[in-house]
């Protein structure tokens, strides 16, 4: 296998405006990622508690004034060397902007309406549209031999 071939993926998602993160797994892993390579983490607010139990999260205070994680489940996150980052959030938010920034991953995904700077490839759809999403995203990744 080579070097460049995407095996693990971590996804990171805006819980506030999409909660449909079983199935963005299901769609993952239908494109032969398997589960347990797959990590995800989650930015919520904190009237979300109930999206808290299945997967890691955090909140805006976990993150300083001057850009440093308080919080050991974003540590953990950043610092793996994920073969592919999915940032699973098509509205611009500094938090998500600094995780994904901050992130060790290999290879960044993500919406095409944000910074183009962030991301190694960006896909032109809604995070509503999770099945086109990650049809597409692997439909590049097949070209780009990374899969």
């Amino acid at each position: 296998m080579s070097p460049d071939k995407i095996v693990t993926v971590g996804v990171l998602i805006d819980s506030n405006y999409f909660t449909s993160q079983e199935e963005l797994i299901e769609e993952i892993e239908k494109h032969g990622i398997a589960k347990e390579n797959i990590e995800i983490l989650s930015f919520v607010n904190k009237n979300k508690k109930t999206l808290l139990e299945k997967f890691d999260y955090f909140f805006r205070k976990d993150i300083s004034f001057g850009g440093l994680f308080k919080s050991e489940r974003v540590t953990n996150f950043t610092d793996q060397h994920f073969d592919l980052l999915i940032s699973y959030y098509d509205i611009q938010k500094p938090t998500l902007l600094l995780v994904t920034k901050s992130s060790k991953a290999k290879f960044k995904v993500g919406f095409q309406t944000i910074d183009k700077r962030i991301n190694h490839l960006s896909i032109n759809t809604v995070a509503e549209n999770y099945t086109e999403f990650i049809s597409e995203l692997f439909k590049y990744l097949k070209i780009l031999k990374k899969i």
